[in-house]
């Protein structure tokens, strides 16, 4: 037996509603899929699927300004409502959640020590402070709100460090990529023997990641120091 789950859309108070496979459709809502034959159990648009009750051909073309049922099952699966299973709502959360804590550890600091709180702490605050996560909005959308409830459990500060770098010649233009990615590049200065010298402006919390990256590619040669 097919699983089977809804994507619901509403236009002028008129409902529409589709019947889909849940894992496919939800590959298809996050860019994973292309095939929408593969999501749908029936290309059939319903106003109620419950009860079988179908919109008319005039409701159709004032929604979709289309009579073509593909290209109406189309704009449905891609603008409506996902109703998601309980396991995928769960395993979206898990994932968002991940990511929220990554973002907050990436741009946030502990203000008496200027270094990021370790992940585990974020989410221990995160638990405490019984944050709710919205599986449907983007991690960098959510993070505002939780980090103003978090500041109660632990301190938060967004903060910018300025870096001065300098890099030697051979490993110059592979990390130029990586520090134009990084942050906000201040000032660059390349030299007659094609070394870089830089100042960069990053989140304080990502500068050991900083110094990681560059010393991965500059073979620790790279120098790095705070100066703001």
């Amino acid at each position: 037996m097919v699983d089977v789950t809804l994507v619901r859309y509403s236009f002028e108070g008129e409902k529409f509603e589709i019947m889909v496979k849940p894992d496919p459709a939800l590959d298809y809502k996050m860019g994973k899929r292309k095939d929408i034959s593969s999501v749908l159990v029936s290309d059939e648009v319903y106003s109620d699927s419950g009860k079988g009750t179908r919109p008319s051909s005039e409701k159709l073309l004032k929604a979709f300004k289309t009579e073509d049922q593909t290209e109406i099952v189309k704009i449905i699966l891609e603008k409506g409502d996902l109703n998601l299973t309980t396991d995928q709502r769960r395993k979206m959360i898990e994932d968002k959640r991940r990511q929220i804590i990554t973002f907050i550890a990436k741009t946030f600091v502990d203000p008496k020590t200027h270094s990021p709180h370790p992940p585990l702490r974020i989410e221990q605050a995160m638990k405490d402070g019984r944050v709710s996560i919205d599986p449907h909005k983007g991690a960098d959308e959510q993070a505002k709100d939780i980090v103003d409830k978090l500041r109660s459990i632990i301190a938060l500060k967004s903060e910018n460090l300025q870096l001065e770098i300098t890099i030697p010649a051979q490993f110059a233009s592979k990390s130029y990529a990586v520090l134009k990615s990084a942050g906000s590049l201040k000032k660059e200065e390349w030299q007659n023997n094609g070394s870089l010298k830089a100042i960069l402006e990053i989140p304080a919390a990502a500068r050991s990641n900083m110094i990681d990256r560059l010393g991965s590619i500059t073979k620790g040669s790279a120098t790095v120091e705070v100066i703001q």
